[in-house]
């Protein structure tokens, strides 16, 4: 293979900037088509949250496994330059099958909006996200390692700061994918019926892993390309199978110690080899802890959106909905890689401290933890503005009166009087077992009220007269997801009527009843009331106050003097007070701790890897993610805390225990450069073969030094 001087560029190999440019697109082809995933599970093939949210995560961790074996195939097989090509093909292929598999007139033959055939469409999106998940897990230790490959000896420094540049790409990618998918998402497309444009939205990231492939092939003359050395890895699983084998058969006092547990595959195999083996195992080892930060890392998609939906999101003059909360991260990052770079690592040198790879990810764990408790803290005063829900077998009640008379109410332990369509008071807790309730009004006979509760529920009770009353079950028994305002209508009216706000459509709402509550995002919405009781010059049309986060409200439509409708609104639920700026500061820490931990480790991993095991090693490092992602599912699934802060506690305290653990392994590890212990084997290896060659050379040599 003839080597042409590479070319370069401020002292970066040329060939740095296609493979930079091809992981930009390949992550923001990779997270376009995520954010997308749970909507279109939902709303296009109509899966339910859990279903859908279960085959998310296995998606996500597969992307993480399947990186083992498109490691193997670059380190044995094709090399890591075909690999990356042959696998963005069928990356690409997936991306066009998924896109196809959204194409609602695919099999919509009466033309009337919905899929006729959904298992036509289940089918082709399962084979798109298979192939997705080869080709981006198969590529990614690809190609940091193939990046790492174009730097010469003596150019650590540049190195280095490739790892950084690359992380800024990957980042740069998802941020900008998730702020320009959704934007695609809302578009409306078809040939026969107008919907949601799912097509478009995953065409775009299918358009941009094409360009990524035909960016990275067209600096194919300029790269640096390793050969793969044969199959390596089934070389090592023998040698470290032999010389276990092998300790075991001598196991007894007689024979002499080694000095490693690998130099007892001596006999068998080559020096370089098992020496080769022990600067991978040794770090191997080093990445037991590591999946722990990224079990807390990996929590700011599912538990700290969630944390945000119990938040306000109205930061000053700007509204923020909850799950664009997890853009903070990706933009820190693109602040933060440039400033640590270029700022903190060179200040902390010139204090003469040596801020070696492993203490910086010491550093990483150490600000993560401390993120989570940022996170307890932030909780424990939403958890103060929390409204209080029945527990167990308890009932919460709380009375509306809807009639034109006072009523008095009495309850076990109190007795109340509510005017007409006055504001309640707070809803009351009783235990479901002993829970008597009686109407009555002056000058008519007592009304008991007979209603079987559910316990652990909230109700609303309705009176209207002495003997008429309606209980209705909320039906809320937390705060409605995703941060968004619960609204139900009340009829007073004699007859039903259906209300349409914002869109939606509260259909008859009967009389002296309440509709279920449908949910709306911030903002003031508008709604209009239809009903035949209703005369013509009366207004119809009415607009809420400004609906902020989280809260609900009843509106009970009465009828005026004048027979015209009137809406008053009451409040269920309150709004969310706690901004959601104060996630800012666990935002940055947990991302300060990204990129001193994950840049680091990326830059590490390849440094103390032997060269025909760069991309292993790689994938060595990904595996720590997906194990991390696998023990959030164990410990979601295995218990709910009763509270959430005591959770947050717990990762925080898990880690700093870790974070000690590997601080402790770090201290003793010795820093190895392989390219020099390589080249001393090569240096070994020539003086044997002319030794061999040449038996007289050395004779002559050591004559000549003894005269």
């Amino acid at each position: 293979m003839g080597m042409s001087v590479p070319k370069s560029c401020f002292g970066y190999p040329l060939s740095i900037f296609f493979i930079v440019v091809n992981e930009f697109c390949e992550r923001f082809s990779y997270y376009g088509m995520r954010a997308l995933l749970i909507l279109y599970f939902q709303r296009f093939l109509g899966w339910n949250d859990n279903l859908g949210t279960a085959i998310y995560h296995t998606f996500v961790a597969l992307c993480y496994l399947t990186p083992i074996l498109g490691a193997l195939i670059a380190d044995s097989w094709l090399g890591k330059f075909k690999t990356i090509v042959s696998l963005s093909i069928v990356y690409t292929i997936g991306q066009v099958v998924i896109a196809v598999s959204s194409i609602n007139d695919l099999t919509d033959f009466n033309h009337d909006g919905t899929p006729d055939s959904i298992s036509v469409h289940v089918a082709l999106s399962m084979i798109g996200l298979v192939l997705i998940a080869l080709g981006t897990g198969g590529i990614k230790p690809c190609v940091s390692a193939f990046g790492g490959d174009q730097f010469e000896e003596g150019q650590e420094k540049q190195r280095n700061r490739f790892f950084s540049i690359f992380y800024l790409a990957i980042n740069a990618g998802s941020l900008l994918s998730t702020i320009i998918t959704p934007m695609l998402r809302v578009q409306v497309c078809g040939i026969h019926s107008k919907q949601a444009c799912y097509p478009l939205a995953f065409g775009v990231p299918a358009a941009l892993m094409a360009v990524s492939l035909i960016v990275f092939v067209i600096g194919s003359g300029m790269y640096k390309k390793v050969q793969p050395q044969g199959n390596i890895m089934s070389k090592v699983a023998r040698c470290i199978g032999f010389a276990i084998k092998n300790r075991i058969r001598h196991r007894s006092k007689k024979f002499p110690k080694r000095q490693h547990w690998l130099d007892w595959a001596s006999e068998k195999y080559d020096e370089r080899l098992i020496s080769q083996i022990k600067m991978v195992t040794r770090v191997m080892f080093l990445y037991i802890p590591l999946p722990m930060f990224w079990a807390l890392f990996d929590q700011q998609g599912s538990r700290w959106t969630l944390q945000a939906t119990t938040m306000s999101g109205k930061i000053g003059i700007i509204e923020i909905q909850p799950d664009q909360m997890q853009t903070v991260n990706a933009i820190l990052i693109v602040i933060m890689v440039p400033i640590v770079d270029a700022v903190v690592y060179p200040l902390i040198a010139k204090c003469g401290l040596n801020f070696t790879s492993l203490k910086k990810m010491t550093v990483g764990m150490f600000l993560a933890s401390m993120a989570f408790v940022a996170a307890a803290i932030v909780q424990v005063e939403i958890d103060k503005t929390l409204p209080v829900f029945p527990k167990g077998n308890e009932v919460q009640i709380k009375v509306l009166n809807i009639g034109d008379s006072n009523m008095t109410v009495s309850f076990p332990g109190t007795t109340e009087t509510y005017n007409q369509m006055s504001q309640p008071k707070d809803f009351m807790t009783f235990n479901v077992d002993n829970l008597s309730i009686n109407i009555s009004s002056t000058g008519s006979p007592v009304t008991p009220v007979t209603h079987n509760f559910e316990s652990g529920h909230r109700h609303t009770l309705l009176v209207w007269a002495p003997s008429n009353y309606q209980v209705v079950k909320d039906g809320l028994n937390q705060k409605p997801e995703k941060g968004r305002n619960g609204i139900r209508f009340v009829n007073a009216f004699g007859e039903s009527f259906n209300v349409t706000m914002d869109g939606e459509v509260y259909n008859n709402v009967s009389s002296h009843n309440a509709s279920e509550y449908l949910f709306f995002s911030s903002g003031v919405k508008s709604f209009t009331i239809n009903s035949p009781e209703i005369s013509q010059p009366c207004g119809k049309e009415f607009k809420t106050p400004y609906l902020g986060f989280g809260s609900a409200f009843t509106y009970v439509i009465t009828r005026k003097s004048d027979g015209c409708p009137e809406a008053k609104a009451f409040e269920d639920i309150s709004p969310n007070t706690v901004s959601m700026a104060l996630q800012i500061p666990q935002y940055f820490l947990l991302t300060c701790g990204e990129v001193v931990f994950s840049v680091t480790g990326l830059e590490f991993s390849y440094s103390q890897a032997p060269s025909n095991m760069k991309s292993v090693l790689q994938a060595g490092w990904l595996l720590t993610v997906a194990v991390g992602n696998i023990i959030v599912l164990i410990v979601a699934g295995a218990g709910q805390f009763s509270e959430q802060w005591a959770e947050y506690v717990l990762f925080a305290a898990l880690l700093l225990v870790v974070c000690v653990i590997f601080a402790i392994m770090a201290r003793f590890y010795t820093y190895i450069n392989p390219a020099e212990v390589e080249a001393q084997f090569d240096k070994d290896d020539k003086e044997d073969y002319l030794e061999k060659s040449n038996p007289y050379a050395k004779l002559d040599s050591v004559s000549q030094t003894q005269m």
